[in-house]
C-alpha cells in the first residue's frame, strides 16, 4: 500500500514539473524589426516589420507593401500585445512618437500622453491591432496637421483671442473674454468647449483653461475628450469613424469638415492624409477605406 501511494506521489510529482516548465518552453514572438517604410529602399536581406510581422526582402525593393508583393518573405509574427508596445499598453511606442514627431515642442511628452490614456480606454485599444493603429494614427495624424508638428501649444494669431467667449451662455466667461483661444493638441476653443471638456474630465477648465497650456496630461486629455465624444461639424466621433470602418475622411469632417471638406480647402484634406499615410507606415498598418471628405 505505502509502494503503491509513493508510486502516486513520484507520478503526480512529474506531472506537476511538467505542468511547471510548460510555460518555459512556450515559443515567444520575435522582437518587431524596424517598421517599413515605401519611402525607403530595401535590399536582398533587409527586414522590417508591418502590421506585426516580420519580412526579410528577397531582392531590391522600394513601395512595396509587405504582404501584398513577392518580393516579401514572411518571417512570422513579431511583438506581443500589438507592435513595439509603448507605455502603459499603448499601441506607439515612445520611439515611434519621437519618428511622429521630431520637432515637437518639449510640452508635448510621451507620458502626458500614455497618462492621459486612462479617461478614455476604447482609445486605440477598440477592434484588432490594425484597427487600434489605424485609430492612434489617424488621431496623431490630424493633432500634427492642427499643432504644426506638435510645435504649437496655443492659438499663434492673438487677435483672434476675445472671440471665443459666447455671452449667451449662463456661466459667462469667468476667467475673461479672452481666455479661450485655442490650446492644446486639438486647439480647444471657446468658453463652452472648456465647460463641456472640464465637466467630462473633472477639471475646472471653465475657470482656469490655461491648465490646457501648463499640463501636458490636460492638455492631451481634451484632444482625446473631443476625438471621442464630439461629433463637431460632421455625423460621428472621430473615434466611431475609425472603429466602425467609416474612414480617415469622416475624422477630417468631426474636426474641420465645415471649413475644409467638400470642396473647401482640399489642401488642406490632403495635408491631413499625407501624415494619416505617414504615420501608418511608421506604426506598420493600413489607412482602410475612405481617406478623404
Amino acid at each position: 500500500m505505502i509502494r503503491r501511494v509513493m508510486s502516486l506521489l513520484v507520478a503526480l510529482g512529474a506531472l506537476v514539473a511538467a505542468l511547471v516548465v510548460l510555460p518555459a518552453a512556450t515559443a515567444q514572438a520575435a522582437t518587431c524589426a524596424t517598421a517599413w517604410s515605401s519611402s525607403s529602399v530595401y535590399t536582398n536581406g533587409g527586414t522590417v516589420s508591418y502590421n506585426s510581422r516580420n519580412y526579410t526582402a528577397k531582392w531590391w525593393t522600394q513601395n512595396e507593401r509587405p504582404g501584398t508583393s513577392d518580393v516579401w518573405a514572411d518571417k512570422g509574427a513579431c511583438g506581443t500585445g500589438g507592435e513595439n508596445p509603448g507605455e502603459n499598453g499603448f499601441v506607439v511606442s515612445e520611439a515611434q512618437f519621437n519618428q511622429m514627431f521630431p520637432n515637437r515642442n518639449s510640452f508635448y511628452t510621451y507620458k502626458g500622453l500614455t497618462d492621459a490614456l486612462s479617461a478614455y480606454p476604447a482609445f486605440a485599444n477598440t477592434g484588432s491591432d490594425e484597427v487600434k493603429k489605424r485609430e492612434a494614427a489617424a488621431f496623431l495624424a490630424n493633432v500634427s496637421h492642427e499643432t504644426g508638428g506638435l510645435y504649437y501649444i496655443k492659438e499663434v494669431n492673438e487677435a483672434n483671442y476675445p472671440h471665443y467667449c459666447d455671452t449667451t451662455q449662463s456661466y459667462g466667461c469667468p476667467a475673461g473674454q479672452a481666455a479661450y483661444y485655442g490650446r492644446g493638441p486639438i486647439q480647444l476653443s471657446w468658453n463652452f468647449n472648456y465647460k463641456a471638456a472640464g465637466d467630462a474630465l473633472g477639471i475646472d477648465l471653465l475657470r482656469n483653461p490655461y491648465l490646457v497650456e501648463q499640463n501636458a496630461a490636460v492638455a492631451w486629455k481634451t484632444g482625446l475628450w473631443y476625438w471621442n465624444t464630439q461629433n463637431g461639424p460632421g455625423t460621428m466621433t472621430p473615434h466611431n469613424a475609425i472603429v466602425n470602418n467609416a474612414g480617415f475622411g469622416e475624422t477630417i469632417r468631426s474636426i474641420n469638415g465645415a471649413l475644409e471638406c467638400n470642396g473647401g480647402n482640399p489642401a488642406q484634406v490632403q495635408s491631413r492624409i499625407n501624415k494619416f499615410t505617414q504615420f501608418t507606415q511608421i506604426l506598420g498598418t493600413t489607412t482602410g477605406p475612405n481617406l478623404s471628405c
